[in-house]
């Protein structure tokens, strides 16, 4: 019989020594700033009824959801969002709070990839809700809140991208497109494709003006300067509404001392269905995905019975992480270190000198001394500043 290596399946890992270290601080960092805003942390479960994640809800598709059944046949669903959690736990739970509804987290979020070689299926989200708010001023603080977090864990090469799904679909409404039809357009403004939206709209009996406006979408990204051309592709009363949206939100952000950070995607577009104003990703150097995201989501809260307004947003941790290591941006999470190497006889004293250093700050490590062992290179890799005898 044979040992044999285990291994971790694929699309999760393992995180230890410095890694871990270094997530713990940021997750720590980002976590301060959210609570700064006064937004109280909550807890949901790792696992859910598959309703909370249902097509209804508009979250990831089906077939990337990791479900099972409990003993009564009921099909659950490790959480692929943390959003409809929230929604459902606030819609139980603040059903008389008359006030905003702020509330902060913490979790692993894991989703069934087949499309993505090497994407995680298991990442770590720290977001942030505010529920109750339908103000411009609301969705100002959400992107405030992701600008400052990413500055507390030492980035300072990125941009918060804004769009609002209202622009793109008082078009689509007035193109009465069918579903097909729409998802193909999507794609091609998704991927900037000015060609492949002429092409697929040339043939189709939609008005001259709105063929326009969407072969537009593909070019209407980039500073505030963006949002002037976009009011000229504005054909209806909505998109307009939009556009007047995303400029208060360009002053207020202003008022934050962030502008620098923001630009403007008027032909963004969200996987998630739940969105119903703005929606944003922020994104720097290091990743191809961005390392947050989010948007207003006012009509979830229906689906779980309380019906508010709301907007959040999640980073994801795992991409910032690699962001800031491609980067080479120290994460500064060193204390003072200590190893405490001893005999049998002397534990007495390694313990009390150990007491000691802890009391002062310092992590002690106790290790009896064995021949052999070659000390100054395990400090040497784990960061330890200082090695001490325990002398007779």
């Amino acid at each position: 019989m044979y040992n044999q290596i285990l291994h971790t399946p694929e699309g999760v890992r393992d995180i230890y020594n410095g890694e871990c270290r270094r997530k713990k601080y940021i997750q720590e960092s980002l976590c301060r700033v959210l609570q700064s805003y006064g937004y109280e942390d909550i807890q949901t479960p790792t696992f859910e009824f598959f309703d909370v994640f249902s097509r209804e809800v508009g979250t990831v598709p089906s077939r990337e959801l990791y479900k099972f059944f409990d003993r009564e046949g009921h099909t659950l669903v490790l959480r692929p969002d943390i959003t409809p959690s929230i929604a459902r736990a606030v819609a139980k739970y603040f059903t008389e709070e008359d006030m905003p509804v702020r509330l902060c987290y913490m979790a692993n979020t894991f989703i069934n990839h087949s499309d993505f070689q090497g994407r995680l299926k298991e990442t770590t989200q720290i977001g942030a809700e505010l529920i109750g708010d339908g103000s411009v001023e609301a969705d100002a603080e959400m992107i405030a809140m992701v600008i400052e977090s990413l500055l507390s864990v030492g980035l300072e090469e990125f941009q918060v991208s804004v769009g609002h799904v209202g622009f793109f679909k008082s078009l689509l409404k007035e193109s009465h497109l069918d579903e097909e039809m729409e998802l193909e357009l999507r794609e091609y403004i998704s991927n900037k494709n000015i060609f492949g939206v002429r092409e697929l709209l040339d043939p189709l009996p939609v008005a001259a003006a709105l063929k326009e406006s969407f072969a537009e979408l593909p070019n209407l990204f980039g500073s505030a300067e963006v949002l002037e051309r976009a009011e000229r592709c504005a054909v209806t009363e909505d998109a307009k509404h939009a556009v007047e949206r995303l400029k208060r939100i360009w002053d207020l952000v202003s008022c934050y001392g962030f502008e620098k950070y923001l630009t403007f995607d008027l032909g963004a577009v969200s996987k998630y269905k739940y969105y119903t104003g703005i929606i944003f990703q922020a994104y720097t150097y290091g990743t191809g995905e961005p390392v947050a995201k989010g948007g207003r989501y006012d009509t979830l809260m229906d689906h779980f019975g309380k019906p508010a307004p709301a907007t959040g947003f999640a980073f994801v941790v795992d991409r910032l992480m690699s962001a800031l290591s491609r980067q080479k941006i120290e994460v500064d999470v060193q204390i003072p270190r200590a190893l405490i190497i001893y005999r049998a006889s002397q534990a007495e004293k390694a313990i009390a000198k150990a007491r000691e250093l802890r009391g002062e700050g310092i992590a002690a490590e106790l290790v009896q001394e064995r021949i052999g062992r070659d000390y100054v290179s395990y400090a040497k890799k784990n960061g330890i500043q200082d090695i001490i005898f325990i002398e007779g």
